[in-house]
This record gives C-alpha cells, sequence and structure tokens, in this order.
C-alpha cells in the first residue's frame, strides 16, 4: 500500500481544502518546494500534486511551483500531478519538465476521446481522476455534478493504457472523517485498473482498513489534511502499512 503525500497548489502556496471549496483554504507553507523535500525525508515513495487554480482555469496555472517541486526532488521519487490538463500539449509539456504521472480528471469525463489520445501518446503516464459524490462524478473542480457512475467510466476505460483511477469521495475530502472504504473496494472491483484511494484520510485505522482490501485492486491512498495537522503520523502509517503487506525494506 503506497502512501501518497499531497501537495495542493494555490496561488504558489502549498494549502489544504475542505470539501474543495477555495475559499476554505488554510496555508501549511509558502514553500510547496520545501515541503516536498519534508515528505521526501519522512520516506514518501511518491507525491501527489494539484494545480488548484489550474483544475478552475481549465490550464495550469502555478507552474513556477510545481517546477521548483521538481526541481528539488529530482528523479528521487515519481510525481503525479493534476489540475487544469486539458490538451495534449500541456501533458507533453509537464512530462518534459520530470513528471512521472499525469491526472486527467474533468478532461477524461467529458471527452474521453482524449483521455484514449493521451493514453496512445503517453502510455504509462496517464492516471484518472475520479471525484464522486454518492457515486455520481463531479466536474469542473467539483463544482459541477454529472450523471456518470463512477464504475461505469472505470469500465469504459478499461484496455486504454490508463495507469490507475484515483477515487475522491468529495464529500469527505479535508474533513478527516475517513476513508470511504465501501465505495472504494466497489469501485475497484468494477474495472481491472489499481485503484488510488482519496478523500477523507484520517488515522491508522484507515490504514490498516485499506491494506486489508488491498487485494482487490487498491494499490495506494492520498495522505492530505491528516499528516499535515498530525493527525496522522506519515511515516509510521507508510511503516503500518509495509509491515501488514508484508514488505520490508
Amino acid at each position: 500500500m503506497l502512501l501518497i503525500p499531497a501537495i495542493d497548489l494555490k496561488d504558489g502556496h502549498c494549502v489544504r481544502l475542505k470539501q474543495g471549496d477555495m475559499d476554505q483554504a488554510t496555508t501549511f507553507s509558502e514553500s510547496p518546494a520545501d515541503m516536498a523535500l519534508h515528505w521526501l525525508a519522512q520516506g514518501a515513495r511518491r507525491l501527489h500534486l494539484v494545480d488548484l487554480n489550474g483544475a478552475f482555469a481549465g490550464k495550469p496555472q502555478n507552474l513556477a511551483a510545481i517546477k521548483a517541486i521538481l526541481k528539488a526532488v529530482g528523479d528521487e521519487i515519481p510525481v503525479q500531478l493534476g489540475g487544469g490538463i486539458r490538451d495534449l500539449d500541456t501533458i507533453e509539456k509537464y512530462i518534459d519538465a520530470g513528471l512521472r504521472y499525469v491526472i486527467i480528471g474533468t478532461a477524461a469525463v467529458k471527452n474521453p476521446g482524449f483521455l484514449k489520445d493521451a493514453c496512445t501518446a503517453f502510455g504509462g503516464h496517464i492516471i484518472v481522476g475520479l471525484d464522486a459524490k454518492d457515486g455520481k462524478v463531479a466536474t469542473d473542480g467539483w463544482s459541477k455534478m454529472t450523471g456518470h457512475e463512477v464504475g461505469d467510466l472505470a469500465k469504459k476505460f478499461e484496455g486504454w493504457g490508463v495507469d490507475s483511477i484515483i477515487y475522491t469521495d468529495i464529500g469527505r475530502d479535508g474533513m478527516l472523517t475517513g476513508i470511504n472504504i465501501d465505495a472504494t473496494v466497489k469501485l475497484a472491483q468494477a474495472s481491472t485498473i489499481p485503484v488510488i484511494a482519496s478523500g477523507g484520510l484520517s488515522n491508522m485505522a484507515d490504514i490498516e482498513a485499506l491494506c486489508a482490501v488491498e487485494d482487490e485492486g487498491i494499490e495506494g491512498v492520498i495522505a492530505g489534511r491528516a499528516i499535515y495537522t498530525g493527525d496522522l503520523d506519515f511515516a509510521a502509517a507508510q511503516a503500518r502499512a509495509d509491515e501488514l503487506n508484508g514488505e520490508t525494506d
């Protein structure tokens, strides 16, 4: 089970939101690059970046901060990024800059042909972000609800070359109310694409619950507010996950 620290970028700073509300942003660092190095020192094996401004604008908005993070971590660990990625040129620029994975969310739902083209052009580098509430997918920075069922979309994307799906329960994101294990498992069972859980991670019990269902096709979890507030010790949580999975360094 891979624990992936999230670095959410707003106006060049590292912040956390509650339920995706840009007006409920808590700034945790003025230097996202320093934060990236902090999580690297804590044993992170991947980083999850979100360009929050980009998600709403539909185009990259935090390039300077993103490049600073990539320069800071170098080749130490892979970095994935979502937010405002709507065209192949943007994907190419990000990958050329050193990103390992690009996350396509809104565009994957609204323009599946674009997702298919992205997977063809950049195989092994594309992650799909599906954000949902009560099983229905949301788009445009969570501001618009669609009628799409999460599982139906996951099945549709099978065989396209999608590396994994990040599933976020937007009703729980940033609320420290616990991962929606049942919904995450249901999605993992719906397709052969590995799932990364997101939204609500709050304590070690969540880690243990996810490890218990890892065999269903859940390969990781995004760690956000809990590791910033201290409710969850990141290094201890990754060590516990490795222990439960029988992994040792």
